[in-house]
């Protein structure tokens, strides 16, 4: 089905419009130069009915993008959580995939960005697994890109900017034309960084690592399994590591909102420990969907119940 093509509505610019009206004019700057800031958000159908998962958090860091970008936005926190709790309540959705962004008009062209309006739209669907059921089973199989995340001073890594995701894409798209599931990105210095849309995280003798932040996304999943982590009594070491310490690693995972926490059996023709789902991943994993279907009972805070 056509993302364009459906039924249901769209939070667009305050006022939710029918989904194949919320269009835009082909001269919008964002479409043009990929100036524009988005989040990825999931809706879960918890134990009292549906929730958002850190909805809050999702939305801080979306207006932290914009700032980093330097975009005003005309709509402040609350505003753009009411937002999505529309766009799903009134899509009548059990489970969703939130999809908030925020894009410059059309108003002019060219790299000065002047006289914009700053324009901020809500999109909720149905979306399963985004790397697939058997994924989150069994593990996936990976590929070092030989393409590399952005440096810091190049593309700010701390916004979570639309253009910076043709990075992503190149890597991905490489990854699966080869066979494989997914793309692992090393930083400018040869260091792992993260997936092409989720972070990582390796285990060796019951301590997990994961690359520092410095060129990755500084992931809301990955702050929650620091907490999952250490709940079960688990560390977590934040530092660098190189692509060889995943070979000899005795398991892998990948966090994100669309991953969710998935396994990584394999990376470069390789496998990791035993080659399928590790037991403190699996563990991790199971911690992470009772938390967000609200089966855990000390973090219902971080659900938001749609009323």
């Amino acid at each position: 089905m056509s993302m364009s093509d459906r039924d249901g509505l769209i939070w667009y610019d305050g006022e939710m419009v029918p989904w194949r009206e919320a269009t835009t004019h082909v001269l919008t700057h964002t479409l043009h130069y990929g100036m524009g800031c988005f989040e990825g958000v999931r809706a879960y159908h918890a134990e009292q009915g549906t929730a958002i998962f850190a909805l809050e958090a999702h939305t801080k860091r979306l207006l932290d993008s914009c700032k980093v970008l330097g975009m005003a936005i005309p709509y402040n926190k609350n505003q753009l959580i009411d937002a999505q709790i529309a766009a799903v309540r009134d899509n009548n959705l059990d489970s969703a995939y939130i999809r908030p962004m925020c894009f410059y008009g059309s108003e002019g062209m060219g790299l000065r960005a002047d006289n914009l309006s700053v324009h901020c739209i809500v999109a909720a669907w149905e979306w399963g697994s985004y790397l697939g059921q058997e994924g989150l089973e069994k593990g996936i199989r990976i590929k070092t890109s030989s393409y590399t995340r952005h440096h810091p001073n190049i593309a700010m890594t701390k916004a979570k900017a639309n253009g910076q995701y043709i990075n992503s894409m190149v890597a991905l798209g490489e990854a699966l034309k080869d066979g494989y599931d997914e793309a692992l990105l090393l930083d400018p210095e040869g260091y792992v960084a993260e997936g092409s849309g989720e972070n990582i995280f390796v285990v060796r003798d019951g301590v997990i690592y994961t690359p520092e932040t410095t060129t990755a996304l500084n992931g809301i999943t990955r702050k929650t399994i620091f907490k999952l982590a250490a709940d079960q009594g688990l560390q977590i070491i934040e530092r660098r590591f190189t692509r060889d310490e995943i070979y000899i690693a005795d398991e892998a995972f990948f966090t994100g909102t669309a991953a969710e926490v998935t396994p990584i059996a394999e990376l470069d023709n390789r496998p990791v420990g035993s080659g399928s789902r590790g037991p403190i991943t699996e563990r991790l994993q199971s911690d992470y969907f009772d938390l967000v279907h609200g089966r855990n009972e000390n973090y219902l805070d971080l659900l938001t119940y749609i009323k």
